[in-house]
């Protein structure tokens, strides 16, 4: 089939999924995944992030550029390399930033889709421009190719089967790259592995102030994810919850360990096999993601000629009893928190 032909088999695609999200009252909607996953190219509107982290959508966002001088992205088929304009020009800074660490640049994993929204496997987050995946794998000196590029997947920096840090991949140099992320106004939080988080509480000297925006969270072992606050002209942007004061090193990590990485109880004789949610549609998004989904393209916006990845929806069933307010299963395969108990913040974060 020609490229021609595959995208106009995608428009047509969209343009039915859009039809069918449109129609009347009660009729069935197709999962927001399909809607926003099938658009290759952000809106030629206005510049917003709206709704939240991850109930949300991207308007007017623009794409890192494949590869500048201290980064590469990786994973291009998923088109993930859209954001807010200030979380691009933050990758741009900070890859400069870590460049002058000895950091030989970034690895840059997903940031959106062209429209932001849900996505079809990897993430609840990542909806509104302002979140994006940085391995911790550095970059290598040389340009990788395409097909070195896709799949990737960076080594872990825990011991097999632990949430301990690998001393023998460990460097003094992970922390000052999180310490110059954190320092960024423009950041609101970092997410890295509980075990990561229990590493710099042991190992930071001096100022730590920083780690208070370095949050604990599942998964988040091979790559450390950046989130950015709200910015001014985004007055739908439904931003998160202060970070509060102190390290986070006290009675918050320790929940994570002694409660939410547990395995969790066995199901109790009798109870109900868990069902999952039926996936987002369109109707539990801001309205003006319709509006968003429905733009004419931005001119000039075409996506790099890269492979698409289709990557299917990940299966994976939660405990028994699992609640609103427990997150998402985390990429890495961690084990989520024992069933009924609620984690820390009441929102799915990744």
């Amino acid at each position: 089939m020609t490229a021609l032909a595959k995208r106009l088999g995608r428009l047509l695609a969209l343009a039915g999924l859009a039809a069918l999200a449109a129609g009347p009252a009660g009729a069935q909607e197709a999962p927001a995944k399909q809607l926003f996953g099938a658009v290759d190219r952000p809106s030629g509107t206005a510049t917003q992030s709206i709704g939240f982290y991850a109930k949300g959508c991207l308007s007017g966002g623009i794409g890192l550029p494949l590869e500048g001088p201290n980064w590469q992205v990786v994973n291009p088929g998923r088109n993930r390399r859209w954001g807010h304009p200030v979380m691009i020009d933050f990758l741009e800074r900070f890859s400069k930033t870590a460049a002058s660490e000895g950091w030989t640049g970034l690895l840059v994993g997903d940031i959106s889709q062209p429209r932001g929204g849900p996505m079809a496997s990897g993430h609840a987050s990542h909806q509104i421009g302002l979140d994006a995946d940085i391995w911790f794998t550095p970059m290598p000196k040389r340009r990788l190719t395409m097909t070195e590029r896709q799949p990737f997947q960076g080594p872990s920096l825990l011991k097999k089967g632990t949430f301990t840090v690998d001393e023998a991949r460990w460097s003094p140099v992970y922390a000052q790259i999180l310490k110059d992320a954190a320092e960024d106004p423009k950041v609101q939080r970092i997410f890295v592995n509980p075990g990561i988080k229990r590493k710099l509480c042991q190992s930071v000297r001096g100022d730590r102030d920083w780690l208070n925006k370095v949050r604990p969270f599942y998964g988040h072992d091979q790559h450390f994810h950046i989130r950015l606050f709200c910015q001014p002209g985004s007055p739908n942007c439904d931003g998160q919850a202060e970070t509060g004061s102190g390290d986070g090193c006290g009675k918050e990590l320790d929940y994570w360990f002694n409660v939410a990485l547990r395995p969790p109880p066995p199901p109790k004789p009798g109870a109900k096999p868990w069902k999952p949610k039926p996936p987002m549609t369109l109707a539990a998004l801001p309205n003006a993601c319709r509006t968003v989904l429905a733009a004419a393209s931005a001119a000039g916006s075409a996506a790099p000629a890269v492979a698409r990845e289709e990557a299917p929806p990940r299966q994976v069933a939660p405990p028994p009893a699992a609640t609103a307010l427990q997150p998402e299963p985390s990429v890495s395969g961690f084990p989520r928190p024992k069933a009924g108990i609620p984690m820390p913040g009441s929102r799915p974060l990744d």
